[in-house]
Order: C-alpha cells, then sequence, then structure tokens
C-alpha cells in the first residue's frame, strides 16, 4: 500500500517536471528587478486568498504576516509579548484589560493607525478563529476609550485573554483598517492595505506565478532584538518576490543554482541532493513539528453517521501516512495526541483507532453505519507534496474498504476555497481532505479548532456538532488549575476521538532550505517570516 502511494506521488512528480520547467523560465525572466535589493522565495504554495481571516490557510497567514501587524506575539520560547501594544494592565479583579499602542504605528497608505481600528479587526477575527470565538463568549465589551487606547471588560476572569490575542497562526489576528474589518467575516477583503514591515504590491500579482511585496520605509520596528515572530522586525532589502515553482525538483534547481534565496518547503527525498549542494543549508526551523489531519464532513452521508466516521479511523496506520508522505525516519514519528507530542496536554487516551490499521472493522462498521456504495469525494492537493501523499494513501485504503472513491485532483489554493462549500458533495462540495497544522495551532482545546463542536456557525470546516465538546472546550478555558486543564483535556480527546473530529496521521518536522551563499538571519520560528534576513 506505501509502495502504491509512493508511485503515485512519483508518477505525479514527472508530470509535474514537464511542465514546471517550461514556467520556472517565465518566472525567472518576469521577476527581473532593476535596482535595490531583492529577496527570492519559493513559497510552499500559490496564493490565491488574501484575507487571513477568511481562511486559514498557511499561504494566506504567510502573506499576513508580511503586510499585517499584530498586537501581541510569541517569542522564540512561545512566551507572548507585546507588538504593536506598547503597554496594557489588568484590573485587580480581571474583568478589564486596557491596551496601549506604541507610538509610530501607521498603515501603509500614510494614516496612523488607531485603537478603533484595533477594536473592529478583534471582533472580526473573534467571529471566526475557535480561540477568538472562546474570547468573545465572555466579553462585555470592546471600545476605543481614545485614539490609542481600547478597553476590554469581561463578564467573568478568563485566563487565556492574552494568549488569545497573541496566537501565532491561523486564524491571526492581524490588525486591519476599520473600514476593511467591518468586512463580513464570511466575506473576504477585497483590499491588503496594512501596517506590517512589506507593502503588498497587488498590481504585480500575478496567481499561479508570482507575489511582490516592497519594504515599508514608514514601518517602525520594535527596539528589541528579534525572536520567534516577536520582536523587532527589521527589514534589510528593498523587494521580496514569491515565485511560485509547483514542480518540486525545478524549484530544488532553481535554489542551488541561485536563482532564489529560499525554498519555503522541499519534501523530504530532495533533502539529500539539497544537503549535497555547497550553497545551500537545510534546517527545521519549527521545531515543535506539524500534524497531518484526514478531515471528514459530518453534514452530509455518508459521514454524517458516527460509525462511519470511526471506520476511517480504523484504517489508519500512521506509519503508513508518514513512510509515504515524509519518508524518512528522521523527519517524523506516529503520534495519536490530538494536542501534539511533546506538548504538555499530550495524552495517547482512546487512539486505538488510529494506531494500526484494521480493514476487517472498518468495513463491519461501514455496514452498520448503512453505506450502500455511493461516491466519497476526495480533495487531492497536487501542489503540496505532504498533502498529496495523504490523499494517495487514503483513496488506495477506501478502496480497500469497498468504498468508491472519486478523487478529484486540484491545487491547493483551490481546495481552500472549495472547502468552505457546505453544499452537496454531489454538487460541488466534499467528503475527506487532507491538511496539516504546526504545533502552536494544536497545543490546547481552545487552540486547537479541529476539536470544535460547534457545527456550521462556528466550527472548522467540516462542521462537527457537539455541545458537550464546546462545553468542555469552555471548561478549559475557565480553568486556572494546570492539573484540571489536563484532566478536561484529556476528556476532550477521548470524546473528540469517539465522534471522530477528524483524524491526526502523525507528527512530522519540514525543513526549509537557503542560499547561505547570499542570505543570512533566516528565524528560528514555527512560521517563516521575511525579516531579519540579510543578503549578503
Amino acid at each position: 500500500m506505501t509502495q502504491n502511494a509512493t508511485g503515485l506521488k512519483r508518477t505525479a512528480t514527472a508530470l509535474a517536471m514537464i511542465a514546471g520547467a517550461a514556467m520556472w523560465a517565465g518566472v525567472a525572466h518576469g521577476a527581473a528587478h532593476s535596482g535595490g535589493k531583492v529577496m527570492k522565495t519559493v513559497p510552499h504554495a500559490d496564493l490565491k486568498n488574501i484575507d487571513p481571516i477568511w481562511t486559514t490557510a498557511y499561504i494566506t497567514r504567510n502573506h499576513a504576516y508580511n503586510v499585517y501587524d499584530v498586537l501581541f506575539s510569541m517569542d522564540a520560547n512561545l512566551v507572548v509579548k507585546p507588538q504593536m501594544v506598547d503597554t496594557y494592565n489588568v484590573s485587580d479583579d480581571g474583568l478589564q484589560y486596557t491596551f496601549t499602542l506604541r507610538d509610530g504605528l501607521r498603515w501603509h497608505d500614510g494614516e496612523p493607525v488607531t485603537a478603533e481600528d484595533c477594536v473592529a479587526s478583534l471582533e472580526r477575527w473573534g467571529k471566526r478563529d475557535g480561540l477568538g470565538q472562546k474570547l468573545f463568549e465572555v466579553v462585555d465589551s470592546l471600545t476605543a476609550s481614545d485614539d490609542k487606547t481600547f478597553v476590554m471588560k469581561l463578564k467573568a476572569p478568563y485566563g487565556l485573554v492574552i494568549d488569545s490575542i497573541g496566537k501565532i497562526s491561523s486564524n491571526v489576528p492581524f490588525m486591519m483598517k476599520k473600514e476593511m474589518a467591518a468586512t463580513d467575516p464570511f466575506e473576504q477583503v477585497a483590499e491588503t492595505v496594512g501596517s506590517g514591515p512589506f507593502v503588498f504590491q497587488k498590481d504585480e500579482w500575478v496567481p499561479g506565478s508570482k507575489v511582490v511585496y516592497t519594504k515599508f520605509m514608514d514601518y517602525v520596528p520594535r527596539d528589541e532584538p528579534p525572536s520567534g515572530v516577536a520582536g523587532g522586525k527589521v527589514v534589510h532589502f528593498d523587494r521580496l518576490e514569491w515565485l511560485y515553482i509547483p514542480d518540486q525538483t525545478t524549484a530544488m534547481n532553481a535554489l542551488i543554482s541561485g536563482e532564489v534565496h529560499y525554498f519555503e518547503a522541499p519534501q523530504i527525498d530532495l533533502v539529500p541532493n539539497l544537503q549535497a549542494a555547497d550553497n545551500v543549508e537545510v534546517k527545521v526551523i519549527n521545531k515543535m513539528g506539524s500534524q497531518g489531519w484526514l478531515r471528514l464532513n459530518h453534514l452530509w452521508p455518508p459521514f454524517d453517521n458516527v460509525k462511519a466516521r470511526q471506520a476511517i479511523q480504523a484504517l489508519v496506520d500512521q506509519q503508513d501516512y508518514m513512510l509515504a508522505a515524509v519518508g524518512n525516519p528522521e523527519f517524523f514519528r506516529t503520534c495519536g495526541a490530538t494536542f501534539i507530542c511533546g506538548a504538555p496536554l499530550e495524552t495517547d487516551v482512546n487512539t486505538s483507532r488510529i494506531m494500526k490499521k484494521d480493514i476487517d472493522l472498518a468495513k463491519k462498521l461501514l455496514k452498520e453505519a448503512g453505506y450502500n456504495g455511493e461516491k466519497i469525494v476526495l480533495m487531492q492537493p497536487t501542489d503540496i507534496a505532504t498533502l498529496n501523499a495523504f490523499s494517495a494513501v487514503t483513496a488506495q485504503l477506501l478502496r480497500e474498504a469497498g468504498i468508491d472513491v472519486d478523487l478529484q485532483a486540484m491545487d491547493w489554493s483551490t481546495l481552500t476555497s472549495r472547502r468552505a462549500e457546505q453544499k452537496d458533495p454531489k454538487e460541488g462540495g466534499w467528503n475527506i481532505f487532507h491538511t496539516s497544522w504546526i504545533g502552536p495551532d494544536l497545543m490546547n482545546p481552545v487552540v486547537n479548532i479541529g476539536v470544535s463542536g460547534g457545527g456550521k456557525e462556528k466550527a472548522w470546516f467540516g462542521w462537527p456538532t457537539d455541545q458537550k465538546l464546546e462545553d468542555m472546550r469552555s471548561a478549559f478555558a475557565s480553568e486556572t488549575d494546570p492539573a484540571k486543564q489536563k484532566e478536561i483535556a484529556v476528556a476532550i480527546q477521548e470524546r473528540a476521538n469517539d465522534l471522530v473530529t477528524y483524524v491526526p496521521l502523525g507528527q512530522y518536522f519540514s525543513p526549509i532550505a537557503f542560499d547561505k551563499t547570499k542570505i543570512d538571519g533566516v528565524l528560528e520560528t514555527p512560521v517563516p517570516v521575511y525579516w531579519n534576513i540579510k543578503l549578503k
């Protein structure tokens, strides 16, 4: 089974190389720029959606880190630190938080950042993000008291206020102008006017090819060293170009030949070639790693039936997925923990169905669920090697279990738009897709949106509905005793695995690669960022 999945991956890569070489010639030509220092990178996916609140896609998150700024962020030790905020204080009863913005914050159009902008941005984020939703359940009011100060009043003490506002991955509470933050959170903002260290050059954006950013000359970094995604965001070049190269071998050769400086997500089987190149350094900058997911649509048959969902659990052996998608055991581990291995809330409770494949059990559960040969739509992102391999493994397992699979190939950006569709899979919806999340997005039951039971209104794509899960997540957020938090987290993992909110496929550590003869200053962060990098 693993050999078959690996074969499919190699076939897809070979086919992509035919078009990839020709496309790269055009991208490289189009990337020419006269004057100034230009940093060129190959991102992990094509940028099609530019609203980081509308989507949790990491490519959009990375785009947003270039152009937007945040109130708080996490340093290299995952400690939340002020970013746009200068000072803040908490009342003695824990019910009022007062935030004051630092001096010098300006939007890319020259206007000053105001407290009203921040209030509107937090409110929009709080309608989409799982951590934000829980925070706003206890927010009584959020108001600007002057141009630089805003006040959050709570209905009850809540221990995750700063952790929520300071989360570093999707959905990140990026600050937008008030009029843009007024956009319905279930619709995309049309423009990108941020206050971050780079300006998005929308007129040079070519989806499927190139994204361009320029240094924001009026950005005022914090006067402190960078650490993680916090600290001083100092940009040392004039122009940043993302050059989308879907074929991995073509991207690798572009790095080795010096055409690009940075390759964000090389697949593991290319690492030996990259390590052998004199000019290339391969490095894991996300020390917590990522967790692969198989996500099911709870709204439509057959996976509206819990036994059908448990049947999919029974098909999974994480080792098969990790070998197919990653290959080298140095870069992965099997891990059934919902809140990720190596983190404080790690537990193996109720993980037996996802650690050892049992085809007979899967068939039995499908029969009990009433599955009768209906076609299952499995979305396959062909331009992200890891997720492409996950999809191939799942397709083979579904066929072994007697499921009729409609494997629909598409690029990742298309998938991230389509997964928001709640329509019947026969009419453009879906049944299954795969994704992955970095460690900081998984560490507890509030930040890990995969265990939300909020249904159509609040849950992430797939839309599990379970009020008990939501009540337990709220109880976790309100609890301050670490021992009791752990008890709640274990109970949430047990229930989430019974309901199959998602299926974890293992934990892996994706390296980046960069031209060490041309750049230095690459930060070790769970999120790739481009400040602090210097061109030699």
